[in-house]
């Protein structure tokens, strides 16, 4: 009994398979598919096949993708999420454990037994002292930056057009491009007995203002440079972009008609910004002070080049862990402006800080 010869594909059927799979390449001009070289010649299906597998594939994957949204809002924030999960929650889960280690006195190697004698440590005097000035101090900042941002971002958002405006972003952005330690080491020398801000005092007469200020108890210094006012005064320097910004974003979402209205029922420009307009601004207050407190609270670098000896919450935390290498205690001190900063987000959300993020 004889084999049957095996069946021979017809070429116009292997010219039509290649052509459909030609015209199912994405971006490829249908003229193309006409006439392809091989047209007229056998051509074998099975090359063919993997690529129109290849594409339904790709179709029924966006199929899924396109009709469960949430499915595709996972797969782009995984990522983001694992690393956040894994590196910020897993150092912060790392040092809340190692607040309740102790140091052993003899060898000031850490001993992992728990204990709470980390944050006994924390109700000293001393220390509530440091915990009450740097909380102190990033309220002042907060709310010195709020005095000075808010006429600004106020008038961009306004007033300010075309190249004006654009004069006023660079202005405001223009201390961001340049390195963090370049600025301060110039307020340094601009605050120091000798700099800019002393001859400045000297021109306009008002030396014996100066030294009269820097005389006052708690503030003062030997000079600018070494005092708490001109901590202060690096600080709103430094983070008063972070405050600018936000209510300006804020500033220019109030809508038009609610000012127009306004007028239209017989408030003047003093009510109307009273009444409508910094209450609808207030997100954006809230949201920049999130930047300006949290910032203060932190920074350890500013208060140890400019300032005396007064220590803030960051200083302690980096001489516990650099210098006396006490981890378990600098590890209770971080955990607070954790809580206090907290705190804060929960008053300022309350306020519709987020929203103007």
């Amino acid at each position: 009994m004889g084999t049957a010869a095996p069946a021979r594909e017809s070429p116009d059927r292997g010219a039509g398979v290649a052509r459909r799979a030609c015209a199912a390449v994405p971006g490829r001009p249908k003229g193309e598919c006409r006439s392809a070289p091989h047209e007229g010649r056998p051509v074998n299906s099975a090359t063919t096949l993997p690529a129109l597998t290849a594409l339904g594939l790709r179709r029924r994957g966006s199929d899924l993708l396109y009709t469960r949204r949430g499915l595709l809002m996972f797969g782009l924030l995984a990522p983001v999420l694992l690393w956040f999960g894994v590196i910020y929650l897993g150092s912060l889960l790392a040092l809340l454990a190692n607040a309740f280690f102790g140091l052993d006195d003899f060898t000031g190697q850490v001993v992992r037994e728990f204990t709470l004698r980390n944050f006994v440590a924390l109700t000293q005097p001393a220390n509530v002292d440091v915990a009450i000035r740097t909380v102190t101090m990033a309220v002042a900042v907060t709310i010195a930056c709020t005095v000075l941002g808010f006429p600004l971002a106020y008038y961009m958002a306004r007033h300010a057009r075309g190249a004006q405006k654009a004069l006023l972003y660079i202005a405001v952005m223009l201390p961001l491009w340049s390195s963090y330690l370049v600025r301060l080491y110039a307020w340094k020398l601009l605050l120091a007995k000798e700099g800019a801000v002393s001859w400045l005092a000297g021109q306009l007469h008002a030396t014996a203002v100066l030294e009269a200020v820097l005389a006052i108890p708690g503030i003062g210094g030997p000079s600018l440079s070494i005092s708490n006012l001109g901590t202060f005064i690096v600080f709103v320097y430094m983070w008063l972009p972070f405050m600018v910004l936000p209510i300006m974003a804020a500033v220019e979402r109030i809508p038009g008609s609610c000012i127009e209205a306004s007028g239209d029922l017989g408030a003047g420009p003093r009510a109307t910004f009273w009444n409508i307009t910094l209450p609808l601004a207030m997100p954006g207050v809230a949201a920049g002070s999130i930047f300006t407190f949290s910032l203060t609270l932190g920074d350890y670098i500013i208060p140890q080049v400019i300032g005396n000896s007064t220590l803030y919450i960051g200083q302690v935390v980096y001489r516990q862990q650099g210098v006396a290498g006490n981890i378990p205690f600098a590890a209770a001190f971080s955990l607070v402006p954790i809580v206090v900063i907290a705190l804060y987000l929960w008053f300022v959300k309350r306020r519709g800080a987020f929203d103007a993020l």
